[in-house]
């Protein structure tokens, strides 16, 4: 499918608007599942009240790798976390199997190893250039596109022979509204720079958002010399100012405040027909000891950018690092795998 190249596109105003900001509410996401070991109950029963399931998330069981037998009290698990421009229109496109204009523009792997000791959040560079099934090579975030979320599935599935164990999609319409629920994000700005996504400036140093700055920090990649690979350093530096705000005592011993939280984000969030409210109360209390410290963030080395044969702009995958990833967590190693390749 050919297409110009982002970089050479302008922006576009009305289109996308809340696109690019899938870390922050992940980290809502992740910090919801943490704090419901304090707030169990009430906390896990509104979220799996106001979340949509998505009919049919995965591909079929014939083009999927094979499941791992674990000896371990729990097993790992992969989560699949994607943005995409309207939440609805994905998961329709799962329902029905036919294509779209649909893309899941912010792909991240959530892995939490069997001994629920860190949260590990890769970030896939959208532009990846992948092997699509079915569709021959194509950046990575055509695959919804193309096929909805089980391709997606069985993209990423297929790019590290292990298998997604749950998949999340985000609409991001409540993005700014869950940010001032929190009364504001601080982030230490390491250059300044001027946003495209509501005209605000960043000055270096450190600094508190509201909602609607904090869509204009996460969202800018123009001006960047790096493009997307700074517009990802800053989305994976505010998911971790976020989860400092939310596993704050001062906010985990106010129920009013968490309660808001989960409100907030619960809407906009659709999960697999297995995530229920038994499964999250468990995965919390797994979980109850993490705190964000423990969650580790870094980006699927690359090569650089290029130019495919049909002329798009492409980040271009790095196929050893992918195979020493795709290793490292089929034998659940990914803290060995952090410290001997230095990806950060």
């Amino acid at each position: 499918m050919s297409q110009a190249s982002d970089e050479q596109k302008p922006a576009r105003r009305g289109h996308n608007r809340s696109r690019n900001v899938l870390l922050i509410i992940l980290a809502v996401f992740l910090a919801v599942l943490l704090a419901a070991a304090v707030f169990a109950g009430n906390l896990v029963h509104s979220f799996d009240s106001k979340t949509q399931k998505i009919p049919q998330a995965f591909p079929s069981e014939q083009l999927r790798p094979n499941k791992k037998p674990s000896t371990q009290a729990a097993s790992p698990m992969n989560l699949l976390l994607l943005g995409s421009d309207s939440r609805g229109d994905a998961i329709d496109l799962a329902e029905e199997g036919i294509p779209s204009n649909q893309r899941s523009d912010t792909i991240m792997l959530a892995h939490i190893p069997a001994d629920r000791k860190n949260i590990y959040l890769m970030s896939i560079m959208r532009d990846t250039w992948v092997e699509i099934p079915g569709q021959g090579e194509a950046k990575i975030n055509a695959a919804m596109a193309f096929g909805g979320v089980p391709l997606v599935v069985q993209t990423v599935e297929g790019l590290f022979q292990d298998r997604i164990d749950h998949v999340v999609i985000v609409d991001f319409e409540g993005f700014k509204a869950v940010t001032d629920a929190l009364g504001g994000i601080e982030v230490n700005v390491p250059v300044p720079f001027t946003s495209v996504h509501g005209n605000y400036t960043f000055t270096a140093g450190p600094q508190t958002l509201n909602g609607d700055q904090a869509l204009g920090f996460v969202r800018e990649r123009y001006a960047f010399a790096e493009g997307d690979y700074q517009r990802v350093r800053n989305q994976q530096m505010f998911l971790k100012s976020v989860l400092n705000k939310v596993l704050d005592p001062a906010t985990l011993s106010n129920p009013i405040k968490i309660t808001e939280v989960v409100n907030e984000v619960s809407p906009y969030v659709s999960v697999d027909s297995d995530v229920n409210l038994a499964m999250l109360a468990s995965l919390a209390l797994s979980l109850r000891s993490v705190r964000s410290s423990d969650v580790i963030s870094f980006t699927l080395p690359t090569l650089g950018t290029g130019t495919s044969a049909d002329g798009q702009s492409i980040v271009l995958r790095d196929d050893a690092a992918i195979a020493a990833f795709a290793e490292a967590l089929k034998q659940d190693s990914l803290r060995n795998y952090l410290k001997n390749a230095g990806v950060g």
